[in-house]
């Protein structure tokens, strides 16, 4: 049986003695936390293998429910109090022997945790909060802990790096008796020489967490996919009494970074090319924001996808993004009408963990308590929108963002929201997510920023952005009603109060006295999107349609220049792993690429295109292709100004040009990442 272990256990000492029990058994206590629905919660202690009722060394919580009331939903009151912890036993049971932790839900959705302490250490943690509810059997042996045993239980280096010294980190779980004082800490990469470091004055006491980085990083050198392997030995002098748990593993890649070719755009000398990567056809249907996974190479780009209250948002993920061989998918989670309704922006850990910003006020939709916040998921395709028994897949939620206008990561699973109902900004800190489909959210950490007189749309549909400079602490707000972008330093303010939350979190608190400024105050008239890198921000415009370039690497930020799309209703906006402008058109329908060159006639592509007349007459223009696939096409006028769009899916279509004025236009063909441009003449 695996076991699964507490991030933080509190325990005294005192507690560790050895429980009075005969020879032969050992003192097993569970410790059951509710949720906010404490009167749901029935279980039993059981033999390893009996039915419920069957020779029960213990029954807890609301027996009304009884072993076949897992769902009835009779809401019978009694039992555990909601939001509680409660110590059940001690019992002394047969050393070596197995037992079942039945749990039944009245109601069907899980919703407690059990943690089963064995002579007073904590061995196991069980969460019924998957939905399992029903009847759900949780099996732990009863044998205490050994005198040496150090699990290596996770490496947290990002799995893409760039090259040069990466630092080699994670986390070690003490499960032994002893305090662990010291120990040979271990990593390999790939088939190389073991990397080893001694260290001493620890004080891991038992069933604490350690979380390291290796005193000798990583140098890498090339580029390319590597296993890192991580391990610890000689624990206290001696060698590891169960080495099944010792090994932690992880596939990193290494490749190039992100290049900063921002000022390309500022010195094309004309309007850049347009690339449309997607459209409403592919399932782009009111975008409101985008990301690019954090495994670079990959180049997998996720778009959230406004949709319905009620229904909840979408994503599209589009992989392998303005290359070949680009696919689309379009997903919906099974309880997204909650934990993704109205997504106004999405964010990206390093840990390919990502969370969205729900543009709700009340997620419950029921006209109650303003029960709304940003949601954590993954990314991986076998948990996200998968069924996972419980509240859809979501990995955590937090409730205290009505109208949520957008997010940024900050690291681990700690998200900056724009609170649009608080007029602030909000720090949010899932830490350990609770699993897919689970609810425990007694861990977060909740911090708002006040004062900085933010205003968000009253219609909430144009999102205000924000993004974190990493390297510099400074976190850039939109703030769209005021068509200004706000900055933050995240490393100053102070606590100066608290504040009553809708549901029990670690830490609820108000900041003040923080470091704030207007940093972009003028040239702006409907700011949405917004993204940093290094020395360069950028910035949309949903009511013009442009983005505009600055060079922030002084106190005040300078416009390079402005980039004109022709198009309103630019939302979410994003560096590509390529260096390239990335943006989604909510009004449009439309992912778009921008080309760090000007139009010009007779790119280099693998398809061809034939246009005739050339000049145009009578207002029509017929075009001829060999493209196997759809064409995403652009008239664009010679300042460079896209004037008409289409969609050809035939190889042979007709366009009228009647909106257009006489004169020089440049026809661009966009298929399959490839792109091509034509000249032509439209006549009088």
């Amino acid at each position: 049986m695996k076991k699964i272990y507490l991030l933080i256990t509190l325990f005294s000492i005192g507690s560790l003695a050895l429980a009075q029990c005969p020879d032969g058994e050992s003192e097993v206590t569970i410790e059951v936390s509710t949720d906010a629905y404490g009167y749901e919660i029935y279980w039993q202690l059981v033999p390893s293998g009996n039915d419920c009722g069957v020779e029960s060394v213990f029954e807890g919580g609301n027996t009304a429910v009884g072993c076949d009331g897992g769902g009835d939903q009779n809401q019978t009151p009694g039992g555990y109090d909601n939001y509680s912890t409660i110590s059940e036993g001690p019992w002394c049971l047969e050393t070596g022997t197995e037992y079942d932790i039945i749990y039944l839900d009245d109601w069907g959705d899980g919703g407690a945790s059990f943690n089963v302490l064995i002579d007073g250490y904590p061995l196991y943690t069980f969460d019924s909060g998957d939905g399992s509810g029903n009847g759900s059997v949780h099996t732990f042996v009863v044998e205490p802990p050994l005198e040496i045993n150090m699990s290596a239980e996770s490496i947290s280096t990002f799995g893409y790096v760039t090259l040069g010294d990466v630092d080699v980190t994670g986390m070690l779980h003490n499960e032994s008796s002893s305090t662990v004082t010291s120990l040979d800490l271990n990593y390999q990469i790939d088939d190389e020489p073991v990397v080893t470091s001694s260290i001493t004055d620890l004080n891991i006491e038992p069933f604490d967490h350690y979380n390291f980085t290796h005193p000798q990083p990583w140098n890498a050198t090339e580029e390319g996919s590597y296993n890192l392997k991580v391990w610890a030995t000689n624990i206290n002098g001696a060698e590891d009494m169960d080495t099944s748990d010792d090994l932690a593993e992880k596939t990193v890649i290494v490749g190039p970074g992100i290049p900063n070719i921002v000022d390309d755009y500022v010195n094309l000398g004309g309007a850049p090319a347009q690339t449309v990567i997607a459209d409403e056809s592919d399932g782009a249907a009111v975008p409101r924001d985008l990301d690019f996974h954090p495994i670079l190479s990959n180049n997998d780009l996720w778009v959230v996808l406004k949709s319905t209250e009620n229904e909840g948002g979408r994503t599209l993920k589009i992989s392998n993004a303005g290359q070949s061989g680009q696919t689309e998918l379009v997903q919906q989670d099974g309880n997204a009408w909650h934990f993704m309704s109205l997504p106004t922006g999405i964010a990206f850990s390093e840990n390919s963990n990502f969370a969205t910003s729900p543009g709700v006020y009340d997620a419950n939709h029921n006209g109650g308590a303003p029960f709304t916040g940003p949601a954590l998921w993954s990314s991986d395709p076998d948990v996200y929108a998968q069924p996972s028994g419980g509240n859809g897949s979501h990995l955590d939620m937090l409730h205290e963002s009505p109208y949520s206008m957008g997010i940024a990561h900050d690291s681990g699973n700690a998200f900056w929201v724009n609170d649009g109902e608080n007029d602030c900004v909000t720090y949010y800190d899932f830490q350990a997510d609770h699993g897919p489909g689970n609810a425990d959210h007694a861990d977060g950490i909740i911090r708002k920023y006040e004062g900085m007189d933010l205003v968000e749309d009253p219609q909430h549909h144009v999102p205000s952005h924000l993004v974190l400079q990493k390297e510099t602490g400074w976190l850039y707000v939109v703030d769209s009603e005021n068509a200004r972008v706000v900055r933050l330093d995240v490393n100053s303010g102070e606590e100066i109060s608290s504040f009553a939350p809708y549901e029990e979190v670690e830490e609820t608190t108000v900041y003040g006295n923080f470091t704030s400024s207007d940093f972009i105050t003028s040239g702006l008239a409907e700011p949405a999107g917004i993204d940093v890198l290094e020395d360069r921000l950028i910035v949309s415009d949903h009511a013009t349609g442009e983005i505009h370039l600055y060079d922030i690497s002084g106190d005040s930020a300078v416009e390079l220049g402005i980039i004109e799309t022709g198009d309103p209703g630019i939302m979410g906006v994003k560096i590509g792993p390529d260096g390239k402008i990335w943006y989604v058109n909510a009004s449009t329908n439309e992912v778009v690429r921008l080309e760090n060159d000007v139009v010009s006639v007779e790119e280099n592509s693998q398809f061809n295109f034939s246009i005739y007349p050339n000049p145009t007459t009578n207002n029509e223009l017929n075009i001829s292709t060999n493209a196997s696939g759809k064409v995403f096409l652009n008239i664009i006028d010679i300042s460079g100004k896209v004037q008409l769009k289409e969609t050809l899916t035939t190889h042979q279509a007709q366009i009228d040009l009647s909106s257009l004025a006489a004169g020089t236009y440049f026809i661009q063909f966009m298929s399959s990442g490839e792109m091509t441009t034509k000249k032509f003449i439209k006549s009088r």
